[in-house]
Order: structure tokens, then sequence, then C-alpha cells
């Protein structure tokens, strides 16, 4: 009976798992350019003699579902939305360049151009506004900025968001949620990227049917479980059966 219960054990943990992945996306329901996540395992047959009719559950990393959200109107001139494939390229705290589909992107005390604190990356590294003006986005991800007296006759380009293109098979998430290579390289830059100002892209996590997996994922961990009673009280008849002998 030991048998049984490792096996059903390997599927009880491996539920319990896509739960807490399940929980997370939904936690992220309302999170501007998430992604979410995606619960991967592998088939592992169980070594040993006799015939290979046992298999267990394995973990893998999970994935990343490249689905893109719903863009919404926003009308703030610092928000950019990402038409199609492509991410926003950040620093994160140590340094490192991540990737992001959010486009909230907000302005330091410095001028420094930021998203959730991760400073944006343009052509020459990290955005600045000058003072006194008022910044807006290209199509092609090109900020412009004009003079907060309103004369447009001296807006100017004066840099470029980083732009990348990563391939989903090469998409992966770092221990603090951001978006990576899964090769560790950095990114490609692609200037055929565009972008929309005024707009955010929500979270591509489906509220119902995140809800609808998590129910699923629930009868299967309490089938699992019913599986490890069933196996104890075969095991405590066969134990009883010996012990009346």
């Amino acid at each position: 009976m030991d048998k049984l219960i490792y096996t059903a054990l390997s599927g009880a943990s491996h539920a319990m798992m896509q739960q807490q992945i399940s929980a997370n996306n939904l936690a992220n329901v309302n999170t501007p350019g998430f992604r979410a996540d995606m619960e991967r395992a592998q088939s592992q047959p169980v070594a040993g003699r006799g015939f290979a009719t046992r298999v267990l559950s394995q973990e893998a990393p999970s994935g990343v579902d490249d689905g893109t959200g719903v863009a919404e109107k926003t009308d703030r001139p610092l928000d950019v939305s990402i038409q199609g494939d492509g991410y926003i390229a950040v620093l994160d705290s140590e340094g490192n360049e991540v990737y992001t589909r959010n486009g909230n992107i907000q302005q330091d005390d410095q001028g420094m151009l930021t998203i959730n604190g991760h400073p944006v990356l343009g052509d020459n590294g990290p955005i600045i506004l000058p003072p006194n003006t008022i910044a807006s986005f290209g199509s092609d991800g090109t900020l412009s900025i004009t003079p907060d007296d309103g004369d447009v006759m001296a807006t100017m380009d004066i840099d470029r968001l980083k732009l990348v293109s990563i391939p989903v098979s090469n998409l992966a998430k770092n221990l603090q949620g951001m978006l990576v290579t899964a090769d560790g390289a950095p990114a490609e830059t692609n200037e055929n990227i565009h972008v929309q100002g005024g707009y955010l892209e929500s979270s591509n996590v489906s509220a119902v049917s995140e809800m609808m997996h998590s129910l699923a994922l629930t009868r299967q961990f309490e089938a699992q479980i019913k599986m490890m009673k069933t196996a104890e009280e075969l095991s405590n008849a066969g134990n009883r059966l010996l012990s009346d002998s």
C-alpha cells in the first residue's frame, strides 16, 4: 500500500502547487500588464523491479502565458500600451535588465521615469526628464517633451523606450515576478514594436476562467487525498487479516 500512497501523494503535491499558481494569478487579475503563470509538470516512471505500471508527476519550472490583455484608455501622457508582441526594458534593484508589459510609467523627484520603482530604459540608459516639461510618447516609443508653458514649437525628441522581443520559449520570471529571458542573455531590441500612448494594458488573466480552474484543482486535490485514505484503509484491513491469522 505504500506504493499507492506515494503515487497519490505525488499527485496531491502537484495539485497544491497548481493551486498556489492559480491563486497568484487571481491576485493579479487587476495588475496592469501582468502575465499569467502556467504550471508545468512531466510524468516520471517509477524505477524498480516489475512492470512499469506506476508514474509520478514531477514538477517543472512554471511557464508564462504571453497572451495580450485589453488596452484600456487612461488619457495619461506617460501611460503606454504595447501593441502586439514586445516588452519594455527596465532595471531591477540590482541593476540587471528585466522586462515588463506594465506601461504605467511614473516620474520620481529626480525626473527619472520608473515602473513600480524600476528605472525605465531608453536608448542611452535610464530615462530622465528635464525639469518643467510635459512628456508624451509616440507610436514608436519616442519620448517627446514640451515646455510646461505650452509652446508646442519648442517640442523635441529626447529619447526612445527600449522595446524588446522575447520568444515565448525563452520567456521566464525571476523571483521578484519580473519577466526575464530563460537563457539569461539580454533580449534583442526591436524597432518594429509600436506603443499606444494614453492607454494601459490590463492583466491577461481571465477571472472567470481562473476561478473555474481553481475549483477543478480543488476537486483534483480532494480525489488524491481520498485515494490516500483508501490506501490507509486497505493497509489496516490487511494488517487485521494478518493479526487474526
